[in-house]
């Protein structure tokens, strides 16, 4: 029997009617910016797409010229509703939303022997860290299959390995999800959030804790991976709550990355 992970916040982080949110996802992207090579990752928010879709579009954007290139997305993001050790994947044939299915992709969670990578049906069943990213990515690529990885209490150096063991699988993209700070004074998260930003463009993981972003692990692993494969990386945008559709007296900062190679598009098989 096909197991499949239920959309768990349809309807309260995005339109849970399949038009209307394939019209949302794509006036979201109609803003954005094309790459000018295909990106082999990219780090993007996690909030309701009031407040966050904008930012994560001008990522996403970057992808519709190169949706031949990817087969496969490795979707990591933090845990918010369990506590979790390690990394955890799913045993599910597919996570649905409201625009399809998106089949998951065995065979390689299976090639992860790692002891920090588990399956986790519960660590899955409400993350709408990972959840979120996937009406975007319906949208931009052709057919692709799916590796989900919830990220909780570990090194970035454990997610860097898992990274890096599927670095050279053909036609992959890496999305990081990721929001930045949390609940500051506008003005004291500009000011935190723009050394974030720093750090990210300087690929130095060492400057990314937990009070900079809630996906700090993700971030900080795919940092030493691009880090050691010589990656560039640029920021797209870089906001928060406050700009979007909240106030400005506690924010959440909001931020959008793609890390390119100097190759054009030769991530096919």
């Amino acid at each position: 029997m096909t197991q499949v992970r239920e959309a768990a916040v349809a309807g309260l982080f995005y339109p849970a009617d399949a038009g209307e949110l394939s019209e949302t996802v794509r006036s979201l992207l109609s803003s954005g910016q094309p790459a000018g090579s295909a990106p082999r990752a990219l780090i993007v928010p996690h909030a309701g797409y009031v407040y966050s879709g904008a930012v994560a579009a001008t990522a996403y954007a970057t992808l519709i010229p190169f949706a031949d290139c990817y087969r496969r997305v490795v979707l990591l993001g933090p845990s918010h509703r369990v506590p979790l050790s390690g990394l955890a994947s799913s045993s599910a044939d597919a996570f649905r939303t409201p625009l399809g299915d998106v089949p998951l992709n065995q065979a390689l969670i299976a090639s992860l022997d790692f002891p920090c990578v588990t399956i986790s049906a519960e660590a899955h069943r409400l993350e709408h860290s990972l959840e979120v990213q996937l009406p975007f990515l319906q949208t931009v690529l052709n057919e692709f299959t799916l590796v989900p990885l919830v990220v909780g209490d570990t090194a970035p150096e454990n997610v860097a390995a898992v990274i890096d063991a599927l670095w050279n699988e053909p036609g992959t993209l890496f999305v990081v999800s990721s929001d930045l700070s949390h609940y500051l004074p506008y003005t004291n998260a500009r000011r935190r959030d723009k050394a974030t930003r720093s750090a990210i463009e300087q690929l130095d993981s060492g400057r990314i804790s937990h009070a900079d972003a809630c996906g700090a692990t993700a971030v900080a692993g795919l940092l030493i991976v691009a880090a050691h494969h010589n990656l560039a990386v640029r920021t797209l945008d870089l906001r928060n709550s406050g700009d979007t559709a909240g106030s400005k007296g506690q924010v959440v900062g909001y931020g959008s990355w793609v890390f390119e190679e100097d190759k054009s598009c030769e991530l096919a098989a």
